[in-house]
């Protein structure tokens, strides 16, 4: 979705989509950092949250720093409770006093120590359990002083992982459209919102970025050329492809589990229907013909269906239907209006926006029971997004009569704002895990 002006209804933003009325022009490449980060507030606390002290790391200067990163990338989650650990000095060769810790309240500690030669760094940490008594984990990285955030992060996944069983995702980036007065740039950021950088800069509007699957590029709309066309972006080199400029709007790409393909949505025959497309610009194909307008397509993680938008029941829904064309069921029951569908990786749960009283709020679904679950309370929540470990959801929000980019858990009980100091964010998408 896209908005026209930024008072636009999201009832409005999708029709205007759909339909394809919006023409704009003239935009310019730029793959640059910028300095504006995002700023991140956090409320609420998980069902299980568990007690952790994170030691500052030793032997150099940045081991502080290293360490209020995993302490944030943490805190973040609404899982970990932080214990104090002012005033301990440790090692990775430091002989831990279990019983210490536990007397501190902290059933976990993570510590390290930190070596500098020639502008490389060695980073080393340890995870130890206070009440069993054991270590949990234990590696070392190498990199550069520039690095020292992303190893930062990559410890603070291996300490979610190795404490609740599921992959961490601080190593992740999110993509997002910033918009500053008539300028708009598809950015892409770490989990935390720091470290942007411009993937595209232009003059008018920038919609739809969607993250291939092994992060490598990204798919998007962009109407420099007059009207909407999907480009595909590598993001490593800046290099840009048109993928769909066909007669009408070429919109809505997403890609396929396995990297090859996309879908997208056209109105080439006059009103916007799905279609298939090789990754390279081949093999186009019409998945299903609809006499009203089907769009936001999603591929299930197994491949093999595509879940839409769709007013052919006389209001948006949200349906699913085989790839490969056939009968499309409809899959959203509760309200009048449910539109921009995202699933989990695990397939199991749907998320979406719905107009509930007048407001848009993100809702969660069962895919198997069909129970729903409204997780924001809006008024203006839009294009949900889900984490690669199904765990947060990332979505844009009206917060304070500002646009923003907010997370909510799964479960609705912990809640991070990322807002913009200079521009409005909108249209998020989650990165998937890269190795």
């Amino acid at each position: 979705m896209t908005a026209v002006t930024p008072v636009q209804t999201t009832s409005s933003r999708w029709r205007t989509w759909a339909l394809g009325l919006l023409v704009l022009a003239a935009g310019a490449l730029a793959v640059n950092p910028v300095q504006a980060q995002l700023r991140v507030d956090i409320s609420g606390v998980g069902a299980t949250q568990y007690p952790i002290a994170i030691a500052d790391f030793s032997g150099d200067p940045q081991g502080q720093a290293v360490a209020e990163v995993i302490r944030a990338d943490l805190t973040r989650s609404g899982q970990f409770r932080l214990v104090n650990a002012t005033g301990a000095s440790l090692n990775t060769e430091s002989t831990v006093s279990f019983d210490e810790w536990r007397s501190r309240g902290a059933d976990y500690l993570a510590y390290g120590s930190i070596t500098q030669s020639g502008g490389q760094y060695s980073v080393s940490y340890r995870l130890v359990d206070s009440v069993r008594k054991t270590q949990l984990d234990g590696v070392a990285f190498n990199g550069t002083e520039k690095e020292l955030r992303r190893i930062s992060h990559q410890i603070a996944d291996r300490i979610y992982e190795k404490i609740t069983g599921v992959r961490g995702v601080f190593s992740t980036r999110l993509a997002y459209v910033l918009q500053t007065g008539n300028s708009y740039e598809l950015q892409i950021a770490d989990a935390d919102g720091q470290n942007p950088q411009v993937m595209l800069r232009s003059k008018h509007s920038i919609i739809s970025p969607a993250w291939s699957p092994d992060g490598q590029r990204l798919a998007y709309v962009s109407f420099e050329t007059g009207k909407p066309v999907v480009y595909v972006q590598t993001l490593a080199t800046g290099q840009r492809v048109p993928l769909a400029n066909y007669k009408g709007n070429n919109s809505a790409p997403a890609w396929a589990p396995n990297g090859q393909s996309l879908a997208i949505v056209l109105s080439r025959d006059g009103i916007s229907q799905i279609y298939t497309i090789n990754a390279d610009g081949s093999g186009l194909r019409r998945v299903m013909r609809s006499p009203l307008i089907d769009t936001e397509p999603v591929y299930t993680p197994d491949g093999g269906s595509l879940v839409f938008t769709s007013d052919r029941g006389g209001s948006p829904h949200i349906y699913r239907v085989p790839v490969n064309g056939g009968d499309a069921q409809r899959l959203t029951f509760n309200g009048s209006y449910n539109i921009s569908p995202a699933l989990s990786p695990d397939g199991n749960n749907l998320v979406y926006v719905t107009r509930r009283n007048g407001a848009f709020r993100i809702a969660i679904q069962n895919m198997g029971s069909g129970s729903e679950q409204l997780l924001t309370a809006g008024p203006d929540d839009e294009s949900p997004s889900f984490a690669p470990n199904g765990m947060q959801i990332l979505y844009s929000s009206v917060q304070g009569g500002r646009s923003v980019l907010a997370v909510t858990s799964t479960d609705g009980r912990v809640r991070q704002t990322l807002s913009a100091l200079n521009g409005t964010v909108r249209e998020p998408t989650w990165g998937p895990f890269t190795n």
